[in-house]
């Protein structure tokens, strides 16, 4: 994810659904649960173990040892909870020409059932903290504890929820390599296509041939303290219906200050690609801050995204809204 887009989007994206968000705010059942549907609690200190976990490597740079022994934690990890995994090797150019060696992640429950959801993030780490307030700092790698850790902690504890208990459907949880290696700010002339690699390789070449969804859901920057989901806006357009669905349930299960029901910008992300490639309607949970000068959670690319920034109840609120919306559906 990296930017926001401000012009018309291209005509690549599904006709526009345009679901006008509901102004409301939520009733206080903690619960967790719809009715009838048995929903398992989400463990925030499970979920924030593999994040610190994560960010024990050191900044997960493609190409770096780091990076290497974080995709050996995270496939073995998901192996023990899943006996589909699929790890996906890629190799893909940079904005600069270099050749990135990357691995997509996909542990698929119920791989037989055609009724199914996505439910995504990425994990590496960005090389340049290009967006930090200290020039001296611009160079350096990021820890990206919120920025690609912390969906990728949820989705772990989700991994480790569905192995005592699958959902009806089919769900495949896929962890994206590459996306965070877009040029640095005083290099960018605003292409997509230098941003969310492992999701392009991934959505043009599916871990299984003419592999369909019904939906899906992105996870992006969702574990800082007081993180605010606005209604990213290409999710509006194009898959306004699931956004509503998902906001309407977090704020259902107590969630309100967290999930608001306000337009947020449009923002480069892995989901435009899903939904060019696969024609899959994908909406983006991601952190967005109206009082930022870049419109994204204050430590975007800079070295403070590190773990300090994470709040265990933020990933709660997100890891239990997943659980709920996938329990839910039949």
């Amino acid at each position: 994810m990296k930017y926001f887009l401000f012009a018309v989007i291209s005509t690549f994206l599904f006709s526009c659904n345009n679901t006008a968000p509901k102004n409301g705010s939520a009733t206080a059942d903690t619960t967790a649960k719809k009715p009838g549907v048995e929903v398992p609690s989400f463990n925030k200190d499970s979920a924030y173990s593999y994040v610190v976990a994560q960010v024990s490597f050191g900044p997960r740079v493609p190409g770096s040892k780091a990076h290497e022994k974080c995709a050996a934690y995270i496939s073995e990890r998901m192996k023990s909870w899943c006996k589909d995994v699929v790890v996906q090797k890629c190799r893909m150019a940079a904005f600069n020409g270099k050749l990135l060696e990357g691995k997509n992640i996909i542990a698929s429950y119920k791989p037989g059932l055609k009724n199914r959801i996505i439910l995504c993030t990425h994990w590496e780490s960005r090389p340049w903290a290009d967006h930090d307030p200290d020039p001296k700092n611009r160079n350096k790698p990021v820890d990206a504890a919120n920025d690609g850790a912390s969906g990728v902690g949820i989705l772990m504890e989700v991994a480790r929820q569905f192995s005592m208990k699958e959902p009806t459907i089919g769900v495949d949880l896929v962890l994206f390599d590459l996306e965070d290696y877009g040029p640095p700010q005083d290099q960018s002339n605003g292409a997509d296509k230098w941003w969310g690699l492992g999701s392009q390789y991934w959505a043009q070449n599916p871990h299984v041939k003419g592999y369909s969804a019904r939906y899906g859901i992105l996870l992006d920057m969702v574990g800082a303290a007081g993180a605010t989901f606005l209604l990213e806006g290409i999710s509006q357009q194009n898959a306004g219906d699931i956004q509503q669905k998902v906001w309407d349930i977090a704020n259902r299960i107590g969630y309100s200050s967290y999930f608001l029901y306000e337009r947020g910008g449009m923002v480069t992300d892995d989901h435009i690609f899903i939904m060019k490639y696969l024609n899959i309607p994908v909406i983006d949970l991601i952190h967005l801050d109206k009082n930022t000068d870049s419109g994204f959670y204050p430590y975007w690319h800079t070295t403070h995204d590190n773990l300090e920034s994470i709040d265990a109840n933020t990933l709660k609120a997100v890891g239990q809204t997943l659980l709920t919306v996938s329990y839910g559906e039949k």
